[in-house]
């Protein structure tokens, strides 16, 4: 259950805003024109630098709260993804993923939580991750029931959302439903919504996008200060 929690940390950071034009004149709203431009730009996708904001609702008290940040994203090679997320406000913290391993950074006390979910777990996390960064449609229908939801406009960028119903019962349980928000001329992920049990729900949304930038491997690292403490929540 240690990947559910994880999720709650991770939801509303895996999505994709601005990326490469691919020159679509109008756009054909049809769920396999969605595929195409997100095959398309999945096969580009390398990394990304981007601002973040993050609302998470919890509906038994109709209450909003938001996070903002940063995040980086780095794809050396085909299922291999690391991630950091700086986030600024409210409250500082930095998470950092690689592979199946989660740190997260509290600054204020200089405490990491290391959590390393395993190899049994890879490709559940890989679940999680591909909804925004660079997933194609093999991915998504692997994974997941997909149903076009209809044009919308998302900050001002033509989108086609599409929702995505878990086909792992585990999953299921704990998130009834995705939403994505496809960009008509990049074929990337403008928003994501994840949905749970009782009404609650975590929403993204990416602004100035840096699409395939170059990325040193510093700009995904942690890079500590002394005397930082560890621990290991999952034992």
């Amino acid at each position: 259950m240690r990947l559910f929690r994880l999720a709650f940390v991770l939801c509303g950071t895996v999505t994709v805003v601005l990326g490469p034009h691919f020159g679509a004149s109008a756009a054909d709203n049809s769920l396999q024109a969605v595929f195409t431009r997100m095959d398309q730009a999945s096969a580009k996708f390398k990394g990304l630098k981007a601002d973040t904001r993050k609302l998470s609702h919890t509906a038994v008290i109709n209450e909003d709260s938001v996070d903002t940040g940063t995040i980086v994203v780095k794809v050396p090679k085909p299922h291999e993804l690391r991630m950091l997320i700086d986030f600024h406000q409210p409250d500082q913290k930095k998470v950092r993923i690689d592979g199946t391993k989660v740190e997260i950074y509290y600054p204020k006390t200089n405490i990491v939580q290391e959590i390393d979910l395993g190899k049994n777990h890879r490709s559940q996390m890989e679940q999680f991750l591909r909804l925004g960064f660079g997933s194609n449609s093999r991915d998504l229908l692997d994974a997941y029931s997909v149903k076009l939801g209809g044009p919308e406009t998302v900050a001002g960028e033509a989108t086609t959302r599409i929702e995505l119903t878990p086909k792992s019962k585990d999953l299921l349980a704990q998130f009834p439903k995705f939403e994505l928000w496809i960009s008509d001329q990049t074929g990337i992920s403008v928003q994501q919504k994840m949905y749970q049990p009782g009404g609650d729900y975590s929403m993204a949304t990416y602004t100035n996008m840096q699409v395939n930038p170059n990325i040193p491997e510093s700009a995904v690292s942690l890079n500590l200060p002394k005397g930082v403490t560890r621990e290991y929540p999952q034992k």
